[in-house]
């Protein structure tokens, strides 16, 4: 029998560099923008691809000069070709998504043939990365990503080097490793409405770059890359069910370091010390604010206050506004608490608001106890919980009375002494009607690392042996 046209066709898994005569037939699953580049006054252009077959192996393709030229047009995103006379390279990591060893290059000798559409070759394909095994990778890279929404900033106006004026959004993604990680979209995908970003949806990312961020990781999606809100896959149910199961309650390792005013991000530089350390240098802090790090767990959130209810949150506004700061211009929402109608004294108007979470919590270590005032960043990684849940919870326990109080009291309370964590506080001077009064606030936490608590417990052993020595001398 004559082999079928079909049976020439070899599968992208098996192209390698010793490949030399080929042909392969593939979905265009995703097309970059072309680009025209100049050197030594020569110019040309380049565009790539990312091409998917029926066996399910994809890989990425580029076109350059006369070969972007000629198929430029022709090439379109979701349909079927053939593609034959390119040469095979080893991929570049950095900027290649797909998970193929290899990438292919084609030049003025390509030839590219349009095929009659194929259902059995998909329209996507994602080959996820768990954000913890992200942790460990080498950046940059490309991936794709697939996680729990658990919160989200409102749409930024960002202008680029060139001159442009760009809308980002940005994005917490957690996974069942329990693991989160920051990820900026853009464009359009940004300016969705919030209704599509709320209630903890499951979202597919493909082709994130991850790249350093302030000594962390975040990521960044790429404008050629796909954004899909509650897949149908196996891999939404499972985190679904992680979630439902507990994942909601567990503290979660960031690889990101994300707050509004920055604070936390200065944690690195905190002044390690313990709860008894810190009332003690609380008293001698100036106006200039100072960090402070401890490694401490959660004993009690106040909930109620002489028998009288405590509410965990307020409605704070969201609207957009430009700060400046040591000269230096930046955006962020305004967060200051409207009232019932929505109303922002701040801005004048009734905008965009987002439940704030603002908590009493008592943190004990191996000596002390402290209360402290916890505000919505190191608040919502306290007890486990995003504001839009807290909300709901305090929502539901008004409509239930007492019943539904004690339900949200005993969801914190599964965070008592649960896990140690590294709580960083911040302490600065301040005036209350006119006396001066020390203002202690946990802006961050986070779980412990115990090879940093080690070494510092090591450090801390050594000095006090040095100390020791020197006094016995």
């Amino acid at each position: 029998m004559a082999p079928t046209v079909e049976q020439s066709f070899l599968p992208i898994a098996e192209l390698s560099a010793y490949q030399n005569k080929w042909t392969i037939k593939a979905r265009v699953t995703n097309k970059s923008t072309t680009r025209t580049w100049s050197k030594n006054g020569n110019q040309g252009k380049v565009f790539s691809v990312d091409l998917l077959d029926a066996m399910g192996g994809e890989i990425k393709a580029t076109f350059f000069n006369q070969g972007a030229e000629k198929y430029e047009s022709m090439l379109e995103k979701g349909k079927c070709f053939t593609f034959s006379r390119g040469s095979t390279n080893v991929a570049n990591k950095q900027y290649n998504s797909t998970s193929h060893r290899y990438e292919l290059k084609f030049d003025k000798d390509a030839i590219v043939e349009i095929a009659t559409e194929d259902s059995s070759i998909e329209a996507i394909k994602f080959s996820f990365v768990n954000l913890r095994a992200l942790g460990t990778r080498t950046l940059p890279t490309t991936v794709d990503v697939c996680g729990i929404i658990t919160s989200f900033q409102p749409t930024q106006s960002v202008t680029s080097k060139d001159g442009v004026e760009l809308v980002k959004r940005e994005l917490i993604l957690a996974d069942d490793t329990a693991t989160s990680m920051k990820v900026t979209i853009w464009g359009d995908r940004a300016k969705q409405e919030d209704s599509i970003f709320e209630g903890l949806p499951v979202v597919a990312l493909k082709a994130v770059s991850v790249k350093d961020w302030k000594d962390s990781r975040a990521g960044s999606l790429l404008a050629s890359g796909d954004f899909i809100i509650k897949p149908s896959m196996p891999e939404t149910a499972r985190l679904e069910q992680w979630w439902a199961k507990g994942g909601s309650t567990q503290t979660l390792a960031s690889l990101s370091e994300v707050t509004d005013t920055g604070n936390a991000g200065r944690g690195r530089n905190a002044t390690a010390t313990t709860l008894g350390g810190l009332r003690l240098a609380s008293e001698r802090v100036g106006n200039e604010p100072e960090l402070f790090s401890v490694v401490a767990r959660l004993a009690l959130v106040q909930t109620r206050k002489q028998g009288e209810v405590q509410p965990l949150h307020y409605m704070a506004c969201q609207e957009i506004r430009e700060n400046i700061t040591a000269g230096r211009a930046w955006s962020s929402a305004c967060n200051k608490r409207v009232d019932e109608q929505g109303f922002c004294a701040a801005c004048n108007r009734a905008g965009k608001v987002a439940p704030r979470l603002n908590m009493r919590c008592r943190f004990v270590d191996f000596e002390d106890g402290a209360w402290l005032t916890s505000f919505h960043e190191a608040a919502t990684k306290i007890i486990g919980m995003s504001g839009e849940e807290l909300r709901a919870m305090e929502q539901a326990a008004m409509e239930k009375g007492e019943a539904g109080r004690e339900e949200l009291e005993g969801t914190i309370r599964k965070q008592y002494f649960a896990k140690p964590m590294n709580v960083t506080i911040r302490a600065k001077m301040d005036n209350y009607n006119g006396e001066p009064r020390t203002n202690v606030t946990v802006i961050d936490a986070k779980p412990v690392s115990h090879a940093e608590h080690g070494r510092q417990m090591l450090k801390d052993i050594q000095e006090l042996l040095s100390s020791q020595a020197q006094a016995g001398a």
